[in-house]
C-alpha cells in the first residue's frame, strides 16, 4: 500500500487489474484504517478514470454476497448521495411511486452518511428489518413491488471501510460505486449524480454495459431531478436538458426540498408524500423522479404519459398502499 500511495500522491493513476485487486485486498483487511483514509481521500483530490471505476466495482461485485432476482425485471432508483444539499428521501419516496404503478423495485440503499436519513435510516425507522433471505425479498417484491437490498448485509467487506467513511464525513468514492454494486444487478437504472464530470464519467461506463439506464444531474449540483433548476439526462437515447416546466411543474426553492434534522422529520416527509399531503414542491420533486423512472422502463412513452402513471399511482393511494405492503411483508 506504502508504494501505490506514494504514485497516487503524484497522481498517477491505476489501471484496471490493479484498482481491482487494492479493493480486493481492502475488503479482506490487509490494510489498515490510516492506510484505508489516505487511499480513499486521494480519489477527493482528483477525479476517478473509467478503468479505476471498473476495477473497484468488479472487485466489490466479487466480494458481495450474490442474490438473483433476475425474474422481476426489475429497476432501481438510486442517487449517489454525497450532495450535501440533506434534502428528504427523494428516490426512495419515487420507489414507492413507481411501485405504485405496477413496476418492481430492487433499490440497494444504505444509511446517509453526509445527510440526515438515508434510505436505510428511514425504511429503519418506519419499522422495516433488513433481510438478505432470497425467498423474503421475492416475497417483498411479489407483494409491494418494492425491495430493499441493505448495503451492509450484501457487502460485508465493507466493514473495514465503513468506520472509516463515518470518521471522515464527507463524500468518498463509495458514494460513486454504490449504485453500481447493486447485488441485484437490475437491468435498469435511474442514477443521480452530483457533478456532470461524474455523470459523463457513468455515462461512458454504461455505454460498455447492456444497461437501460437514465442518469440524472441538476446543474445547481442535486443527484436527482430536484426540479430547482434544469437537469441533464444522459441516457441510451443521448443527452438532452430538461427544465422543470418540461414536466409541467415551476420552478421550487432548494429550502422546500430540505430533509429536516432528524430522521422522523425525513420519514414524515416519504409518508405524507405517498398521501398526498405533503407540500406542493415535496410531491412534485418526487413525480419528476419517478416519472423519469418509468420513461426509463418504457422508453417509448412520452414524458407526460409517465408523469400521469406516476400521479395516478399517489393518487390512486396505491403508492402509500406499495409502502404498507412493503412494511408488512417485511415482518413474515
Amino acid at each position: 500500500m506504502k508504494d501505490l500511495l506514494t504514485r497516487l500522491y503524484k497522481l498517477q493513476t491505476l489501471p484496471y487489474q490493479e484498482a481491482k485487486n487494492i479493493l480486493l485486498e481492502i475488503g479482506e483487511g490487509k490494510h489498515n484504517y490510516l492506510q484505508i483514509a489516505s487511499f480513499l481521500t486521494v480519489f477527493n483530490m482528483r477525479s476517478l478514470t473509467t478503468e479505476e471505476l471498473r476495477g473497484f466495482r468488479d472487485a466489490m461485485l466479487d466480494l458481495a454476497v450474490k442474490i438473483d432476482l433476475g425474474e422481476f425485471d426489475a429497476v432501481d432508483i438510486v442517487g449517489t448521495g454525497g450532495d450535501g444539499k440533506n434534502t428528504f428521501n427523494i428516490s426512495t419516496t419515487a420507489s414507492f411511486v413507481v411501485a405504485g404503478a405496477g413496476y418492481k423495485i430492487a433499490k440497494h440503499g444504505n444509511y446517509g452518511v453526509s445527510s440526515t436519513s438515508g434510505s436505510s435510516n428511514v425504511l429503519e425507522y418506519l419499522g422495516v428489518s433488513f433481510t438478505r433471505n432470497a425467498n423474503q425479498l421475492k416475497r417483498q417484491l411479489e407483494k409491494s413491488g418494492f425491495t430493499i437490498l441493505h448495503a451492509p448485509l450484501f457487502h460485508p467487506a465493507m466493514k473495514y471501510v465503513a468506520p472509516v467513511r463515518r470518521e471522515l464525513g464527507v463524500r468518498t468514492f463509495f458514494n460513486i460505486l454504490g449504485p453500481l454494486i447493486n447485488p441485484a444487478q437490475p437491468k435498469k437504472q435511474l442514477l443521480g449524480v452530483y457533478n456532470l464530470e461524474l455523470a459523463r464519467l457513468y455515462g461512458h461506463l454504461y455505454q460498455q454495459s447492456t444497461l437501460t439506464y437514465s442518469i440524472v444531474h441538476s446543474i445547481d449540483a442535486y443527484d436527482e431531478v430536484s426540479l430547482t433548476s434544469p437537469v441533464k439526462v444522459i441516457s441510451n437515447q443521448g443527452e438532452i436538458l430538461l427544465h422543470p416546466r418540461n414536466f409541467g411543474f415551476k420552478r421550487i426553492g432548494q429550502h422546500e426540498l430540505d430533509g429536516g434534522k432528524t430522521v422522523s422529520e425525513a420519514a414524515s416527509i416519504l409518508v405524507a408524500v405517498l398521501k398526498g399531503e405533503s407540500t406542493e414542491a415535496q410531491t412534485n420533486a418526487v413525480l419528476a423522479n419517478a416519472a423519469l423512472a418509468i420513461k426509463t422502463l418504457n422508453p417509448s412513452f412520452s414524458l407526460e404519459d409517465s408523469l400521469s402513471e406516476a400521479k395516478e399511482s399517489v393518487e390512486s393511494g396505491r403508492a402509500y398502499q406499495s409502502l404498507n405492503k412493503f412494511i408488512s411483508s417485511n415482518n413474515y
